[in-house]
């Protein structure tokens, strides 16, 4: 293991080493981990770019599924191209306050074309796609009576929040459901707001950074404005919450400081976050 993978499981969630294993379901490779007999539910993790290549995150879906009740699949929606961890160790170092400005831009301007290259193999229209696809085909096999849990970090909240959109609802056996019942979005990246949010079918719970550089706590009160006016107009708007995080660095509900107490508490309290929603909406 090299060394941005040892520095990576860390702190009380990410101690140890993954205790799952990978598996193909419905055409993806798949992270499993939990009740694969009786589960009280299924949770889906939608991970940030570098996906399972990154300890984190799927030392966070064991801890999902430590309970005993959870089903948690952590798939691979980037299809084998998650985003390089060299990378992870520039934009969200475990300790940033070790990362000089020369050290943070001089790694901006090394990875700047890898990460340009891969995000013009990740457009929106084809990534949507995959992950819709599973999120539907989940749906079709799971029992009526279990229920399905999606939660995003990062790049993954996006489309966690539009796995609850209308527009995304399929048809099973004559009637039309959503791909998910409760939805979870962790600093989510690269949202389009009103689009990724209006319309919204099932209850989302939301998690900003106060010092997010990558994710603007803007975005927390223009999200409350769309369903502020929808309310208003007399549509139906599904339980939404927002918690914010301080002093909530970008990742830091992946890779958050383990030896910073303010850091330690976001990484916690985030993880804290969605079992708590999941447990009252699923």
């Amino acid at each position: 293991m090299d060394s941005s993978c040892t520095e990576c499981i860390q702190g009380s969630i990410h101690k140890g080493l993954p205790q799952g294993k990978e598996e193909l379901i419905h055409d993806l490779n798949t992270y499993v981990i939990g009740n694969q007999i009786n589960p009280r539910g299924t949770i889906v993790v939608y991970s940030d770019v570098f996906g399972l290549g990154l300890p984190n995150n799927k030392l966070i879906a064991d801890s999902y599924a430590k309970s005993g009740e959870w089903l948690v699949y952590l798939p691979d929606f980037f299809e084998g191209d998650p985003l390089s961890l060299s990378v992870a160790d520039v934009l969200i170092p475990v300790d940033a306050a070790k990362q000089s400005k020369l050290s943070f831009f001089t790694g901006l301007l090394a990875n700047a074309p890898s990460f340009l290259m891969w995000s013009m193999r990740h457009k929106e229209a084809p990534t949507n796609k995959v992950c819709m696809d599973f999120l539907a085909a989940l749906r079709r096999t799971t029992p009526k009576s279990q229920k399905i849990g999606m939660v995003g970090m990062c790049w993954g909240g996006k489309y966690a929040i539009r796995a609850g959109l209308k527009s995304n609802m399929i048809e099973v056996d004559g009637v039309k459901v959503p791909l998910v019942d409760a939805a979870v979005a962790l600093h989510p990246s690269n949202l389009a707001i009103p689009g990724d949010v209006e319309g919204l079918v099932v209850p989302v719970s939301y998690g900003w950074g106060q010092e997010d550089v990558a994710v603007n706590i803007k975005q927390k009160g223009q999200i409350e404005e769309v369903h502020a006016k929808a309310t208003e107009a007399g549509q139906k708007v599904p339980d939404m919450e927002h918690k914010v995080y301080k002093p909530g660095r970008h990742g830091f509900a992946v890779r958050g400081n383990p030896d910073d107490a303010q850091e330690k508490a976001c990484l916690e309290d985030s993880f804290t976050q969605v079992l708590e929603w999941f447990e009252k909406r699923l």
